[in-house]
């Protein structure tokens, strides 16, 4: 039998559940997700393993228009998974603005001999007259693409972009080993997990300056021991992440402890610092150490 494998990536605009639908195609929790815009700042992969194909999914920050050097380098993210792709998954939904980054749009158009595959989620919030209406905005803003309404709360519809996506790859050898579920090493996750925590519990313009570093990452058969620091912008920042007699960082914390369990399958000890460093959002050689420029 001919094996199939291929690069399926997704884009979109922020907060139209990008990687809600990559963990459902995957079947894992690979990427954090939230009810806030901006939760994925790197770009993540979730591999697909069957006998006879290889799907290597593809999860992207959302589209901005950036006001620093951090949002510049997550664009960068985006524009680059219009590069190297076999099938292109490009997300909107039932409430956003369909005009919003109108650029990305036109360099989408630009991609020739790709599928594309427009996903138009949240279907669950609207009335079939305005799916129509949609359906017809988004076959005349990407020409020649197929449009899938989905729900990724219900999980609606996400099975037939599946097989599709199966009928659409290239046929080739596997990317990666059969066994590999992404590319990203256990330490990203750790701190992905803890942001995640942060944007939850954390208002304002405080979870999208803080960047989680695991200094400590110590795996034995009975526990994990992990260390990890949340980098603040200023020192003002420090004080609300810490919080009243540290209750704001023991909560998160604690909850990071249990979502670390849950996803390790192994008791977990986790300290966690809270450190200035000052406007690391629009540092280059900052941004490189913590892996954001490719």
């Amino acid at each position: 039998m001919t094996h199939k494998s291929g690069f399926v990536n997704i884009v979109g605009n922020p907060n139209v559940g990008k990687s809600t639908l990559m963990n459902l195609f995957v079947g894992e929790r690979i990427s954090i997700a939230t009810f806030k815009s901006q939760t994925t700042r790197h770009r993540i992969m979730g591999i697909v393993n069957l006998p006879d194909y290889q799907i290597v999914f593809s999860d992207t920050p959302g589209v901005v228009k950036p006001n620093y050097k951090l949002q510049e380098s997550m664009r960068q993210f985006s524009n680059s998974a219009l590069t190297d792709v076999d099938v292109l998954l490009y997300v909107t939904d039932a409430i956003e603005n369909e005009e919003k980054n109108s650029d990305f749009i036109d360099a989408v158009n630009k991609l020739k001999g790709v599928p594309k595959l427009v996903l138009i989620n949240k279907i669950d919030l609207i009335d079939q007259k305005k799916l129509n209406e949609l359906v017809g905005i988004w076959e005349k803003l990407i020409p020649g693409c197929e449009i899938y309404p989905v729900s990724a709360k219900l999980k609606f519809n996400v099975d037939n972009v599946m097989k599709r996506i199966q009928q659409l790859l290239p046929d080739s050898p596997p990317y990666f080993d059969k066994d590999q579920l992404t590319d990203k090493p256990m330490r990203f996750f750790v701190s992905e997990i803890i942001r995640e925590k942060i944007l939850l519990y954390y208002d304002k313009e405080i979870p999208y300056c803080v960047e989680v570093v695991v200094d400590e990452y110590k795996d034995s058969p009975e526990i994990v021991r992990i260390q990890a620091t949340i980098n603040v912008d200023h020192e003002s920042q420090k004080g609300i992440i810490i919080g009243k007699g540290g209750y704001a960082l023991k909560k998160v914390s604690s909850e990071a402890r249990k979502s670390l369990e849950k996803f390790l399958d192994k008791k977990v000890f986790i300290r966690i610092f809270v450190a200035v460093d000052k406007d690391w959002r629009n540092s280059t050689r900052k941004l490189t150490n913590f892996g954001y420029n490719q």
